[in-house]
């Protein structure tokens, strides 16, 4: 089904004439740098100029961070988190205007620009929440119990960048500088040339919110140009994109030797067994798969269902992904908006036609629209997909899914874990037993009866993948611990740990062995 497309104002237009160079305006740029121009995906129209930044800037932009990050480790914890919740609230308030921009750069439809925006939000407040119990120093056993205390304090990494990609712009924006900033870091954002204003808007509430505007510059430019010197400027980087360029960003990190977050590709695995909820299980496949326009990290490409129940559920979800509600506007009768891109649009054509070409057969959607927009894609469900097909082995990264029949959950699993990628995954059954088969799954993630969202929106569990996912966890005490140094002061309090002065070697040798023997008896020791 298909949103009315009838003659309309250039999509771009919705944010006004002055939006864009006031964000614009934020970029650390020298003067008289040459200017990009971002297009709407709804239409082509330009929504704005930002500069084309250097190498140059990327090093102003970490002398200013660096200086600025000193004075702002230093103030209490209580005020950088006051800052954090004030910046939340912004964003509450600011909801509607932050989603034009979204929707302006990305062409999600409305919804998907609420979940994000409403996503930020969460971030914000549970980081800031949060850090208290995250960053105080703890105790932990001594060597000699009573007499050796430990305490381990995390100290801020100092300057961290922030490589993020276009598909959830504001979200992954944020989401790591957010700790990285509670923690007294600060944060260098270089946002995908493609949506650097979504990016903006976001900053530009923190600043708001009083946060230093020296403390979270951000550059704009190509990849190529300004990761190189982000990397080599920076104590930590956090990345999130493709698989191939990560591994190139995680071997200049390991250069350097310092650390590296990177959330990378997916082919992420829906599983049905035998006694899902189907009804549930074909909504929460239309999230999983469509959401974004399947651009999302976590989003399901692989769908496994079990003998016993497959012939009710893929006819049940044909029919509902028939229905999905496809086309361009800002109103909230869309559910699935434009791909933000040629080159997606492109890949997203390729894996159909190569899938249909050795076999494959197309049980809804399957065509480019351009008559709603340029780069529109009906959502699309595929099944007798085969190992030899693009759509089983490559991320698609589109409104694309694959379904397959297996005999029983043991196979579902196995074909579940066929993949390199290990970043999340799905289980449709009762709470118990999908909770079991979760166990057997190589994800870092692993949502039961829900596609995605369960997981990555529980903000106090950690996120990430296993095997060509990527490193780290973003979100948790583990996402805001990866931006901090442990340092532990140990202090001794009478006793030396060594000989007493005067006392013979040997002695203290056999001294030491009935503590050792002693201690054996004691729990903590």
């Amino acid at each position: 089904m298909t949103a009315d497309a009838t003659d309309r104002a250039p999509a771009a237009a919705r944010l006004g004439a002055e939006t864009a160079p006031r964000l614009a305006a934020l970029v650390t740029a020298a003067p008289g740098r040459p200017r990009q121009t971002s297009a709407c995906p709804f239409d082509g129209s330009p929504v704005g100029e930002v500069p084309t930044c250097t190498a140059e800037d990327v090093r102003t932009a970490q002398h200013r961070a660096r200086a600025a990050q000193r004075d702002w480790a230093g103030r209490p914890l209580a005020e950088r988190r006051r800052v954090v919740l004030r910046f939340g609230d912004l964003v509450v308030r600011h909801r509607e205007r932050l989603m034009d921009v979204l929707q302006v750069e990305t062409g999600k439809a409305r919804i998907s620009a609420f979940e994000e925006v409403a996503d930020v939000a969460m971030t914000a407040r549970y980081t800031a929440r949060a850090a208290a119990a995250h960053l105080r120093p703890s105790r932990r056993r001594g060597a000699v119990p009573g007499l050796t205390r430990p305490l381990v304090h995390h100290r801020p990494k100092g300057l961290v960048g922030v490589i993020s990609p276009w598909d959830t712009p504001m979200t992954l924006a944020v989401s790591d500088a957010l700790p990285a900033l509670v923690a007294g870091n600060g944060v260098v954002l270089k946002p995908d040339a493609q949506t650097p204003f979504s990016a903006l808007a976001v900053v530009e509430l923190l600043y708001e919110a009083g946060l230093p505007r020296e403390l979270f510059p951000v550059v704009t430019g190509r990849g190529t140009v300004l990761g190189p010197p982000l990397i080599d400027g920076v104590d930590h980087l956090t990345f999130t994109g493709s698989t191939a360029t990560g591994r190139t960003v995680a071997e200049r990190c390991a250069r350097r030797l310092i650390g590296c977050s990177a959330e990378l590709g997916g082919k992420n695995p829906m599983l049905v067994l035998a006694d899902a909820d189907l009804g549930r299980a074909v909504e929460g496949a239309v999230r999983g798969c469509f959401s974004n326009a399947g651009q999302l990290c976590m989003h399901v490409e692989r769908i496994y269902v079990e003998d016993a129940v497959h012939d009710r559920f893929v006819p049940a979800l044909a029919d509902r992904v028939r229905r999905i509600r496809l086309g361009p506007g800002f109103g909230w009768d869309v559910e699935m908006g434009s791909l933000a891109n040629q080159q997606q649009l492109d890949v997203v054509t390729r894996h159909v036609e190569d899938a249909v070409a050795r076999g494959a057969r197309v049980l809804a959607g399957g065509r480019a629209r351009p008559d709603l927009g340029p780069l529109f894609h009906e959502p699309t469900l595929v099944e007798g997909v085969t190992g030899d097909m693009l759509l089983a082995r490559e991320e698609t990264f589109g409104p694309v899914a694959g379904v397959t029949r297996v005999r029983d959950a043991a196979e579902a699993v196995a074909r579940a874990n066929e993949s390199a990628y290990g970043l999340n995954a799905s289980v449709w059954s009762t709470p118990r037993r999908g909770a079991a088969v979760a166990a057997a799954l190589r994800a870092g993630t692993v949502n039961v009866n829900e596609g995605y969202a369960a997981a990555w929106a529980s903000h106090d569990a950690p996120m990430g993948g296993m095997g060509d996912s990527g490193l780290g966890r973003r979100h948790g005490r583990e996402g805001t611990l990866a931006y901090t140094e442990a340092q532990t002061v140990a202090v001794q309090r009478g006793l030396p740990l060594g000989p007493l002065p005067g006392m013979p070697l040997d002695r203290y040798a056999r001294v030491m062995t009935l503590a050792l023997r002693a201690l054996r008896r004691v729990p903590t020791a």
